[in-house]
């Protein structure tokens, strides 16, 4: 019996779970070749996407059978061009779902390839809100805006806090907003939602990196911490039984970002450079070389975290009042 949580893909074609069998029986080499976000499982045999985006009990990129390592998933697409690579990464993603739109360039270029439904969420007249109505009306997409409570962002640290492998400030408030999201997702029939979620590493979104000494050493470890941060995202999503689809994460579009040199990416105070120049051709040129603010802030969710903290006696340590829900 095969399983198989995600999507799987091959050469371009995604595969459906009765396309998986059929390939099986001819042995299970294929599999090496597989792109997508999934975990699998077939007879005693598991595997799981090259990357890790799907959480599973086996290390990212591997195939295991028997209970031992068997092999590895490396994917291994066709060279091509930064925006055909966003734009098939997208389509490959786009049968189902729907597109978390912040109003940055990340998210706004895959909601214009995708053409799904939209979902922005935030407190009420937050960055991310208005700047997602902007995007949502400049793209011609239909948009549901979700606004964030307080009563929300209490019920999300309550339930994130205990599933995520790293509980601090930013990550906490990173995850209570995905927790938002992903439930009204769910609570409306949504199982995949695409986000632009992996652009900051590849291309060099982060304001630090404007001052960084050794960018090129900078991205690739944030890249490698990108793992960290799906395991997060994913536990939340989960939760509502959701998964957070990511077309910046494709073999085909990191392929291509990193034959682009560290300099190129963030170069005269501009972040993002080769992934703007990409979506200025697709997009308005306001949503293109739009900076908007880390989710944690733009939502709004990091403010109410801080005035709750301070509101149940913690006013000088947010990290404080975090802990005392581990403690519960």
């Amino acid at each position: 019996m095969i399983s198989l949580h995600g999507w799987v893909e091959l050469d371009g074609t995604v595969l459906s779970v009765e396309d998986i069998g059929s390939l099986l029986k001819k042995g299970t080499a294929v599999v090496n070749r597989f792109g997508g976000e999934f975990l699998l499982s077939w007879d005693t045999c598991m595997a799981r996407d090259h990357l890790g985006i799907m959480p599973g009990p086996i290390p990212p990129g591997t195939i295991w059978c028997k209970g031992e390592p068997a092999g590895e998933i490396i994917p291994a697409p066709p060279l091509m061009e930064l925006g055909d690579a966003i734009a098939e990464a997208v389509r490959l993603r786009a049968g189902t779902g729907i597109t978390a739109l912040s109003g940055g360039v990340d998210s706004c270029l895959v909601a214009f390839f995708a053409g799904l439904p939209c979902l922005t969420a935030g407190t009420e007249d937050s960055h991310d809100i208005t700047r997602g109505r902007r995007a949502a009306d400049l793209l011609g997409l239909s948009c549901e805006f979700v606004t964030i409570t307080r009563h929300d962002v209490e019920e999300g640290l309550m339930a994130v806090i205990p599933i995520i492998p790293k509980v601090n400030p930013v990550e906490v408030a990173i995850a209570v907003t995905q927790y938002c999201i992903t439930k009204w997702a769910g609570e409306h029939g949504y199982e995949r939602i695409l986000t632009g979620q992996g652009a900051d590493e590849l291309f060099g979104g982060y304001a630090r990196y404007l001052e960084s000494e050794n960018l090129e050493n900078e991205l690739e470890k944030d890249f490698e911490g990108l793992k960290l941060q799906a395991q997060r995202d994913q536990s939340v999503a989960a939760l509502h039984g959701t998964y957070l689809s990511m077309p910046f994460l494709d073999a085909r579009v990191v392929r291509a970002a990193r034959l682009i040199p560290a300099s190129g990416k963030v170069t005269g105070g501009v972040r993002k450079l080769p992934l703007r120049t990409v979506a200025a051709r697709h997009i308005p040129a306001e949503l293109a070389w739009h900076d908007k603010k880390a989710m944690q802030y733009g939502s709004g969710v990091w403010k109410i975290i801080r005035e709750l903290a301070r509101h149940n006696g913690y006013k000088r340590s947010v990290q404080g009042y975090i802990n005392q829900f581990e403690l519960a």
